[in-house]
């Protein structure tokens, strides 16, 4: 039997568990270690598990048989028997995790965001640097089928010059959703500017690398500490395109969560959106790209899938974010809530 890697995951929550039942489901991974602060997760009840897109069944209980339960993260850090360290806590915690896993000598694998601020980042970044392990982030949209093929088309030139692009990402309420409703608390989570919009930040430095300076507009209505639970961006690239982003946690419990993108180029258009991913090309073709690989229909499936593989060959993990990349757009969405903040343009210091 070919070598399995063995992955401890921190927290239990929406996307600790998205993780877990992605894990389950590849063969090259075993689930050695699970821990979480709530005494009924860690029996494997995940009833009160909400997220705000897709997600598996939680009124089954989780089969933990044979794996080892820690109330405390740093206690799974320790455990001999894990390789991997999955960190899916609150973001305030991220930056203490992530240091304690990789001064341990384990792979880690980290939620987003990076951290809950640059200096964080960069601390996490210093010790990921130092060590001989596999680190990466999860920004799953990088990974997600049609944001990477749209990226491909782009840099392949096949699209001609950009002319415009707009993303958006947008979310009901999700107040009461987590663990002691840290989501709404600004200071812990950073708001949707950096627990959700963050994401379309990182599109844009994906699909067209650094923009010199933001304009963005934002909005407190849901969250404490004054944190922006909607915003509007606009990147500036010093090439005359229009490139901007809209996020948010603001709209009622209701609403469907929505994820799409527009790319308006010289000879197409690409557009995805609930209705789908199509490609319109200016002399009237209509394309529609198919996911590369349907055995791993998510971003999420896609990043893990790659990581454990990137251990398993001794690879650093950077075919789709380097560390660089991680730090900027840290210090993009950073800038965004300065400028949103003062209500004027902000350049981004990299």
């Amino acid at each position: 039997m070919a070598k399995k890697v063995k992955v401890g995951i921190i927290g239990l929550g929406f996307m600790g568990t998205t993780h877990y039942g992605i894990y389950k489901s590849n063969p090259k991974v075993e689930i050695t270690a699970i821990a979480d602060v709530d005494a009924a997760k860690r029996k494997g009840d995940i009833r009160k598990v909400i997220g705000n897109i897709g997600g598996g069944d939680n009124s089954k209980p989780l089969d933990l048989t044979g794996t080892k339960t820690y109330a405390d993260g740093m206690e799974l850090i320790n455990d001999p028997n894990v390789d991997v360290v999955d960190i899916c806590v609150p973001t305030f915690l991220h930056c203490q995790y992530a240091v304690a896993a990789l001064k341990a000598g384990k792979h880690v694998f980290c939620e987003k965001p990076l951290a809950r601020n640059v200096k964080e980042a960069e601390t996490i970044i210093a010790e990921a640097r130092k060590s001989d392990k596999c680190f990466s982030v999860g920004m799953c949209i990088r990974y997600w089928p049609e944001y990477s093929c749209a990226r491909e088309l782009y840099t392949s030139g096949k699209l001609g010059k950009l002319r415009s692009a707009t993303f958006t990402r947008l979310s009901p309420n999700i107040a009461g959703n987590a663990w002691r409703n840290w989501f709404m608390d600004g200071k812990l989570s950073g708001g949707a500017l950096l627990d959700l919009h963050l994401h379309d930040t990182d599109a844009v430095r994906f699909f067209f690398g650094r923009p010199r300076a933001v304009t963005s507009f934002g909005v407190n209505s849901r969250s404490s500490d004054g944190a922006m639970d909607h915003v509007i961006t606009n990147y500036e690239f010093g090439d005359g395109t229009m490139v901007a982003a809209e996020g948010g946690w603001a709209a009622a419990r209701g609403i469907p969560f929505e994820m799409s993108f527009q790319i308006i180029c010289e000879k197409a258009t690409v557009l995805f959106n609930s209705a789908g991913f199509k490609v319109y090309y200016e002399n009237g073709k209509v394309e529609e790209p198919k996911p590369a690989n349907p055995a791993l229909p998510t971003g999420w499936h896609e990043e893990l899938d790659y990581f454990i593989g990137c251990i398993l060959n001794n690879k650093r993990p950077d075919k789709f974010i380097t560390l660089d990349e991680m730090l900027d757009s840290m210090k993009i969405i950073t800038a965004e809530q300065q400028s949103a903040n003062k209500r004027k343009t902000v350049k981004i210091k990299y």
